[in-house]
């Protein structure tokens, strides 16, 4: 049935107010507010259900830079846009041009596809920037749409699973569902898809905790990606950051995200959202015009000091929104909150969560973002995770976010990848990134769960490609193998992809085990990449952010079972010792450990506690970590044992043992009683436990 759109055309400026941005229904009528503090005026556009523009209506109030105005009638389901009257002079950093429809940026949900042209530039392409283009934009633009708040959450609420008792498992929507088996066709690619029982079934049974997906915020298609048939798949080019993005619903309404989540919840998996408050889709001055360009361009984004016609770019896209601006940072803490009260969101993962920190004089951990965060009643008490560097000076601070902020640890990726290539000189940085990578963040009163800890994430190598691949393969990207990094310390194992070796498998098969049960065993959070819990391959593509293909999609049909158990049972096995193998507090020497931490003592493989010279010996390929709850040596203790290199003697501390895992056996999960001098199998992570 169409929809009833006999609304009034006269704004009720008694019931017009400014406090509360976007397009809010109140159950009457639709109240429209939108940030401009440079404006002249500001027009309401609407349009009817074939996209027609029909109305063209000024916001009647502007009080403190914001334009309002409360329409009796207005229903959800109303496309509209804007169009923002001000001065054209780029020098000054202001581009406001009316002929160019722009999306609210509150919108919660949108109509329609961004169709490319070059109307949807600001300025004649081919020409100058300063020069103004007059051709009208909104043929090619999305929608806002005005959405309705109203949702049947029955006793829904976010999870909050402690922090050491979390497993997280980054996935894209597309990428996880899309050639799953158990997804009906219908439903692959969307959040539909994603909330489905085979799922969630797999999820489970990994033992993951909390699910972080890829942005699922609107977002824009690059012109440079489609015209070589590619497209954006990771979906870091956001352009509004309250709506989801339309290619991830098999529908229009947000309500499909909104059911996934109370779907997830019911399981008991958490929901984290990887958000891009960094940057937008409209990229440098030569970039494209879709909202916050036209809007107000010196507002919302950093401009060059030396010359405002420039903007400052720290993320390496072009352009860097303006957290310093008091309402840049509302929109950006609306967003976040909104996302948790109306969506029931569990936390966020920030992308170049830097840039964020970045006041005049650098990064600062005091600055207003990080204080803005931490006072809140809402969003202090969810999961915060930074992505703790950009690309402008001074932009890497691994270590450096306050609490309760966790991290993403890089170090954690590199070191373990160099210890089990057998690289020389590695036991004593695995040592630190074991207990949690303390050197970076036991200090200011943060917790042992402070470190994101990784194998592998999106960007870079799988799992399986970095024992797959001494070499990245980027030829599909048609950057001539020139994007992606070098740096991916990794090692084919004697063939460069795949190969019908069965002993350069079995190899394979054994580090990846290996990897994945120190990864499991160490102090901090867990995160695994969707598809390495099963050896997941993007045959050696190590940026495959424009590959929205088989080579991105997770491949179902072949998962190496072997691996896929080990995992599972090393889930199991941490959160049957997570008082030792996740406590809260930093490891310290066992005589000051207390009731939330744990006593540590390494070993030496000739069963002595380790010298400086036994650390020093850059031979060395074994690790032994023993692990005394509370410190108290008659307490039940664990021995962790990590051996990157070959079959080793190992003489275990005093007393009987149980071998309780073993990754290089099938399966991993064992119970062989020992004492004494025993044999460490090679490329193997080891767990034994006091008997």
């Amino acid at each position: 049935m169409p929809r009833d759109t006999s609304f009034s055309t006269t704004f009720d400026l008694s019931n017009s107010r400014p406090n509360v941005l976007g397009a809010r229904f109140d159950g009457e009528g639709t109240n429209f507010a939108l940030f401009s503090d440079n404006a002249e005026r500001v027009d309401l556009c609407l349009f009817d259900d074939e996209g027609n523009e029909v109305k063209q209506l000024e916001l009647p109030r502007m009080e403190g830079g914001i334009w309002f105005g409360y329409l009796p009638g207005v229903k959800p389901g109303q496309a509209y846009g804007y169009r923002v009257h001000g001065p054209w002079k780029p020098e000054e950093g202001h581009r406001f041009n009316p002929h160019k429809l722009l999306l609210d940026p509150y919108a919660m949900e949108m109509r329609g596809y961004l169709n490319w042209d070059d109307a949807l530039f600001s300025y004649p392409i081919g020409g100058s920037d300063l020069e103004i283009d007059t051709r009208d934009s909104a043929p090619y633009m999305p929608r806002a749409v005005v959405a309705d708040p109203n949702f049947d959450w029955d006793a829904d609420r976010i999870l909050q699973h402690d922090w050491p008792d979390t497993v997280i498992y980054e996935a894209h929507v597309k990428g996880l569902t899309q050639q799953h088996p158990g997804v009906p066709e219908n439903l692959r690619g969307t959040f539909a898809g994603l909330g489905t029982d085979p799922v969630i079934e797999h999820l489970l049974k990994m033992g993951i905790t909390t699910l972080e997906l890829l942005p699922l915020h609107a977002m824009v298609q690059d012109r440079h990606l489609i015209e070589k048939g590619l497209s954006n798949y990771w979906g870091y080019n956001t352009i509004g950051f309250f709506a989801p993005n339309r290619m991830y619903l098999s529908g229009e309404k947000v309500s499909e995200v909104k059911e996934t989540i109370k779907k997830l919840h019911k399981a008991g998996i958490e929901v984290i959202l990887d958000v891009v408050y960094n940057h937008t889709a409209e990229g440098n001055h030569m970039g494209p015009t879709f909202s916050f360009r036209g809007i107000d361009n010196a507002s919302y984004y950093a401009l060059s000091p030396e010359n405002p016609r420039y903007g400052y770019d720290v993320t390496g896209t072009g352009n860097t929104l303006n957290v310093a601006h008091p309402m840049v940072l509302r929109m950006i803490m609306d967003s976040l909150r909104y996302w948790v009260e109306a969506m029931h969101v569990d936390g966020f993962r920030f992308d170049l969560a830097s840039t964020l920190g970045r006041e005049p004089d650098g990064f600062e951990r005091e600055g207003a973002f990080f204080s803005a965060m931490r006072q809140d009643p809402v969003l202090s008490r969810v999961k915060l995770i930074a992505e703790p560097w950009d690309v402008g000076e001074g932009g890497y601070q691994v270590g450096g976010f306050p609490w309760p902020f966790r991290e993403w640890n890089d170090k954690f990726r590199d070191d373990t990848r160099a210890f089990w290539r057998r690289d020389t000189s590695q036991s004593p940085k695995l040592s630190q990134r074991v207990l949690g990578s303390p050197v970076q963040f036991d200090h200011s009163s943060r917790p042992a769960t402070s470190s994101i800890n990784f194998l592998a994430a999106h960007d870079g190598f799988t799992l399986w490609d970095t024992v797959s691949y001494n070499k990245k393969h980027n030829e599909e990207n048609g950057e001539g193998n020139q994007d992606g990094h070098d740096h991916n310390i990794s090692d084919n194992m004697g063939a460069e992809g795949d190969t019908t070796n069965e002993a350069i498998e079995d190899h394979r098969v054994r580090r990846v085990k290996a990897m994945l049960g120190s990864l499991m065993m160490s102090h901090g959070v867990p995160m695994v990449l969707a598809g390495d819990e099963f050896g997941n391959s993007q045959d050696g593509n190590n940026n495959a952010y424009c590959q929205d293909s088989e080579l991105s999609w997770i491949d179902w049909s072949n998962p190496d079972h072997e691996i896929a158990q080990a995992f599972a049972a090393f889930s199991e096995i941490r959160r049957e010792y997570a008082d030792w193998l996740a406590p809260v507090k930093f490891s310290r020497a066992p005589e000051y450990a207390d009731a939330l931490s744990v006593g540590t003592e390494w070993r030496h493989a000739e069963g002595r506690v380790m010298t400086d010279e036994d650390w020093n010996d850059n031979q060395s390929e074994i690790v032994a970590l023993k692990l005394t709850k509370g410190g108290d040596p008659a307490a039940p203790a664990l021995l962790t044992i990590y051996n990157a290199g070959d079959d080793t003697d190992f003489t275990l501390p005093e007393g009987k043992w149980v071998r309780i895992l073993d990754s290089g056996a099938d399966p991993v999960r064992v119970a062989q009683e020992c004492e004494g001098t025993i044999t460490i199998g090679y490329q193997t992570a080891n767990l034994f436990k006091s008997a």
